[in-house]
């Protein structure tokens, strides 16, 4: 049996979550690229990059630019963080299943978002998505990792495969194959991104809003059975 079939393993931790938001986190940068010229909006390391460039250049009409994705990005890193607060809490009873549904309901305006409309107002409403979901995804199983983004999920599949090679660690080559599926996830989504927008064009983002329903769906399956949703700090 795999981590991710053990009663043990809570929902908002399972392999088969991760991979399925790390297919949307691979949907979106495909999305983002192909609709709104080559920007890549879940991750802001560009954007950091490209606005300390600029400034260099003194060119600061073109820095101011990406300043409001990281705003949006931080915006959802609070929106994140104030669900879970105990006071909150006490309204919103599943912040988790609450994140889901707003993440579902930006992509799904998204859609509707002609190309003709200035490409900051989706890749502002992109970020900020990015930023809920990385920032209540945060483990799988039980290791940190991330569904928007591949680079440290790289990191931790390589650190776990050679020391499953060098010492023998069982333990090490089961994460370092949840991490495979997360990244070959990724990979599905930015193909499937590709497609759909080709497609759907901007109307892609709706498919993508479709398997967040599917992750929010996976929660109130496993209720049902009787599976934890999220793990519960110890008192």
């Amino acid at each position: 049996m795999s981590d991710a079939d053990r009663p043990s393993v809570v929902t908002s931790e399972s392999v088969r979550l991760g991979v399925l938001l790390a297919v949307v986190g691979g949907f979106l940068d495909a999305y983002t690229f192909m609709t709104r010229d080559g920007v890549f909006a879940n991750a802001q390391t560009a954007n950091v990059v490209l606005f300390g460039i600029d400034l260099v250049q003194g060119d600061w009409r073109s820095a101011l630019g990406y300043v409001p994705p990281l705003v949006a990005f931080t915006l959802g890193v609070f929106t994140a963080e104030a669900v879970s607060r105990p006071a909150v809490a006490r309204i919103v009873r599943r912040p988790v299943r609450a994140v889901l549904v707003i993440e579902i309901v930006v992509l799904a305006i998204v859609g509707f978002v002609p190309t003709s409309v200035p490409n900051p107002v989706v890749t502002i409403a992109i970020s900020f998505v990015a930023a809920l979901q990385v920032t209540t995804f945060r483990v799988l199983v039980d290791q940190a990792f991330s569904t928007t983004m591949t680079t440290g999920n790289l990191r931790s599949l390589s650190q776990a495969a050679f020391h499953r090679i060098a010492d023998g660690d069982r333990a090490a080559g089961a994460r370092a194959l949840n991490f495979g599926f997360v990244i070959a996830g990724f990979l599905c989504g930015a193909i499937l991104g590709s497609q759909m927008v080709r497609v759907l064009d901007t109307g892609a983002a709706w498919v993508a809003a479709g398997m967040l329903v599917v992750a929010l769906a996976l929660f109130m399956f496993d209720e049902w059975r009787g599976v934890p949703r999220v793990r519960h700090p110890s008192p």
